[in-house]
């Protein structure tokens, strides 16, 4: 069996389709769905995160107890319902896993273990789930306040009370009795035992924490968070007991067949991702498991993983790019120019906004590990003349320089060549930014992140040295994410939609050949990997990006509308209006501008405010320039309603209406066929207009979605593009669950098609019995003279040929028109069948 499918007994889904749970959307909700899901062809739910999570939340990524089922969703009762709905329609149940971080609610004691280890510190059975803080003797930080605490206690903010909190296993009065707590707000804190009756500053000073003006968690804070969000605590899962206690709930659900697979949120954030995921692998007697892992253009998944796969950004950006037009980039980036004063690369930004990250929000993190460095240095004599500034110069420069998440290192293994390669590669980057009196001291540092030995001979495995083997990787990834996703690729404008979540907006384009080498390494390596179009983590809907794509294929003309827009509306433009941003709002205006007009000037104005301060150029969350935020929202949401703006847009449409359609229904049946498991995240199986989270979180309605694929499926011919998707998707998810052994099986296989014309792509997929499903499709320019082009079929044997799932129309094999096989469409969906 091929070591990266399930093993034997274990489902693997055909198809999935994500389903964001939280109070608008319950288990019963979802039970509501499934025949309209049935219908449609999907074989499996894909369900965000179910655990217990913080009051209010909206997404389920901040558990606060793994012994829980959510309450808002329906508990464990309904999530059993639900399952067990779905398993009498032969529907798998796929679950998201959140096994990096826990949140830190308010009040604090939401969070059972986070409560105890704050009231209890060492003596708390949960003292070593969380990663920092007690071991520095301080207690973990609590950045909370909203003055510095010397303030906060002479204003009297802070005070001693008494309340019931439910749940508690602290000494003293049981469950139901009050116990001391300090209150600031809405916050609650346990006092330590025995420290009720100390004056209270004194009292504050003596607790398993420390209280801190919410500004000190860029600079100090003690324990790992998810990114730089402090509410997020890093918990320490590589540990058997905590790995145990934080999967009991969820393995017990598994074993009772309620859930068949997982989906695993963030593993780079894991000390050891690859020992967490064997872990996972032998307690499920290898279940089906996807890991959201980011690969970087060039970057593999490591073959040691357990696991089937990722959860398909690497297949998302290379079916957008097939349709992004190479030739619209020299237009695209004068207008770029001309709109920003700027002329950089894409390389400087992404620098510039790291550095910006590693001396802000990630601050604590580079000091900690520069601190750690210097440990290793104070404790050999050989290494005592690194001083803690030049190690804190290299380590900054060598994170910056990183071009991925992370490498894979194990303390006590040998670095793998491809760590080794990606670390010194990094290196060679930093070497050239730091002075020469520096780079004894880059060597030293790269050393000892490869865990190999350095100073004196035999100290290469001491528990500090391991440590940083273990915390440079998880900081890599965080400054990844936070300075090249949520800062660089808001303000690269060249072509937004190329800026997505494990994207590669430095390639502008790729052509068919890109595609099949992809989809060929998918098919040999990772045949039931995800394939995704949308997720909730995208910056923007595949629909959106579509759009937006559409620019680059009329490039002069989008040139032009933009300059007679600006003029047109140069009266009520702003005088500061940040030339990034404005190109960022003329491209999600194409993106969001549909033949029923502009979306909703709210969504808009969030959107664009989010965007800005993710740009952390003008605006930022921490310190937000509302006056310039009010003028950004006044002028874009005016532009929604401007005359000349109306009309100029609503002929833009109906000049891209063709380049959008090939786009949308190209990319969607190219995302439900390439290798893989087809995932539909919710109410894309139509077009729409979605934007970043929490705009992609809307709710679908589902019932109309029945109602409208039922009429479809009765006869009625698609109106518009939205239905036409909707066909379309139905038809390669139903085809799909017709022939699961050429999609994910053994042996279900990829070949490319013979096309005469660069702008179509085709492929077959093959079963066990030899080719299965033909799938043709168009992309970019316009479509005359494409009809003339052709497609070489395989030869089936006599008494078979090829149906077309669209028009109906049967092939035999070999060379056939474009212009017949496709008809109406610009994408083809053929199954071999008997004449």
């Amino acid at each position: 069996m091929h070591s990266h499918l399930p093993g034997p007994g274990r489902r693997t889904p055909v198809s999935t389709y994500r389903l964001q749970l939280g109070p608008d959307l319950t288990f019963a909700d979802a039970e509501k769905a499934l025949p309209y899901l049935d219908t449609l062809g999907i074989t499996d739910l894909y369900l965000s995160p179910v655990l217990q999570a913080a009051p209010g939340s909206t997404h389920g990524y901040d558990v606060v107890d793994h012994t829980r089922i959510s309450d808002v969703m329906g508990g464990r009762e309904g999530l059993e319902r639900l399952a067990a709905a779905a398993h009498a329609r032969g529907m798998g149940v796929v679950v998201d896993v959140v096994p990096n971080h826990m949140a830190v609610p308010t009040p604090a004691w939401r969070n059972r273990a986070l409560w105890s280890v704050l009231k209890h510190g060492h003596e708390s059975p949960y003292a070593t789930w969380f990663d920092g803080g007690l071991a520095e003797g301080e207690g973990l930080l609590m950045p909370v306040l909203g003055a510095r605490i010397g303030t906060v206690l002479a204003a009297g903010e802070l005070v001693l009370d008494h309340v019931v909190v439910p749940g508690d296993d602290g000494d003293g009065p049981g469950d139901g009795e009050p116990q001391p707590v300090l209150r600031y707000y809405d916050h609650l804190f346990p006092v330590r035992p025995e420290t009720e009756d100390l004056p209270l500053a004194e009292l504050v000073g003596r607790q398993h924490y420390r209280l801190a003006y919410w500004r000190v968690a860029d600079e100090e804070l003690n324990y790992r968070r998810f990114f730089d969000v402090g509410t997020l605590a890093g918990i320490r899962v590589e540990d058997a007991d905590v790995f145990d206690a934080t999967h009991a709930l969820l393995f017990e659900l598994f074993d009772a067949g309620v859930i068949d697979g997982f989906r695993i949120d963030h593993p780079d954030g894991l000390a050891d991702p690859r020992g967490y995921l064997r872990r996972l692998h032998e307690a499920t007697g290898r279940a089906w498991v996807v890991a959201e892992k980011i690969l970087e253009e060039g970057e593999a998944l490591p073959d040691d993983w357990p696991v089937a796969g990722t959860t398909g950004y690497d297949t998302a950006w290379r079916l957008h790019a097939l349709q992004v037009d190479p030739d619209g980039a020299a237009p695209l980036a004068a207008l770029t120019q001309e709109l920003t004063g700027e002329q950089t690369s894409l390389d400087d930004v992404i620098e510039q906004a790291k550095r910006q990250i590693v001396e802000t929000s990630l601050y604590a993190e580079i000091h900690l590990l520069t601190t750690m460095v210097a440990d290793i240095c104070r404790e050999d004599v050989r290494l005592r003349d690194h001083t803690f500034r030049s190690l804190q110069d290299c380590v900054v420069e060598l994170v910056v320089a990183f071009g991925r998440y992370r490498a894979y290192v194990v303390p006590g293994e040998a670095a793998p060549p491809e760590a080794e390669r990606v670390v010194r590669e990094a290196a060679d980057v930093a070497r050239s930014r730091l002075d020469p009196d520096r780079h004894d001291t880059l060597d030293l540092v790269v050393d000892l992140v490869l865990g190999r030995e350095a100073g004196s001979a035999g100290r290469r495995d001491e528990e500090r040295r391991a440590e940083l083997v273990v915390r440079f990787p998880q900081v890599c990834g965080a400054v990844m994410a936070k300075g090249v996703e949520d800062t660089a690729y808001y303000r690269w404008t060249h072509l937004v939609s190329l800026c997505e979540v494990g994207g590669a907006p430095s390639l502008f384009g790729v052509g068919p050949d890109e595609l099949h080498e992809h989809a060929r390494h998918l098919a040999e390596s990772w045949p039931a990997t995800m394939t995704a179009g949308s997720t909730h983590d995208s910056k923007r809907g595949e629909d959106v990006r579509s759009r937006i794509g559409a620019v680059a294929s009329h490039p002069d003309a989008w040139v032009a509308l933009v300059r007679r827009l600006r003029e047109a509306t140069s009266d009520a433009r702003p005088a500061d209006l940040d030339g990034r941003t404005e190109n960022l709002l003329w491209q999600t205006l194409a993106g969001t501008w549909t033949p029923d007009g502009p979306i909703e000037a709210e969504r808009l104005a969030a959107y664009l405010v989010k965007a800005s301060r993710e740009q952390k150029a003008w605006t930022t969350w921490i310190t937000p320039d509302l006056a310039r935020e009010e003028g950004l929202v006044e002028y874009a949401t005016s532009l929604l309603n401007h005359p000349e703006v109306v009309a100029a847009l609503s002929e833009w449409v109906e000049r891209v209406t063709p380049t959008v359609r090939r786009s949308v229904l190209t990319t969607k049946l190219l995302q439900l066929t390439v290798p893989g498991v087809a995932d539909i995240y919710q109410g894309t199986e139509v077009t729409g207009t979605s934007l970043v989270d929490p705009d992609n979180r809307r709710p679908v309605d589902m019932e109309g979605l029945a109602a409208v694929l039922g009429s479809l499926d009765a006869g009625r011919t698609p109106s518009g593009l939205a239905e036409e998707k909707l066909v379309l998707t139905a038809a390669a998810l139903r085809v799909r669950r017709a022939h699961p052994g050429a999609f994910v099986g053994e042996d279900a296989g990829y070949e490319p098609l013979p096309v005469t014309t660069g702008r179509a792509v085709g492929f077959v997929r093959l079963d066990a019995a030899g080719p299965r499903v033909a799938v043709v499709a168009t992309r970019l320019g316009e479509a005359s003279g494409l009809g003339e082009a052709s497609v070489v079929l395989p030869e089936l044997d006599s008494a078979e040929g090829w149906r077309s799932v669209l028009t109906g129309s049967f092939f035999a094999g070999g060379a056939v028109r474009l212009g017949e096989l496709l008809g109406s469409w610009p994408v083809a969906l053929l199954v071999a069948e008997s004449a």
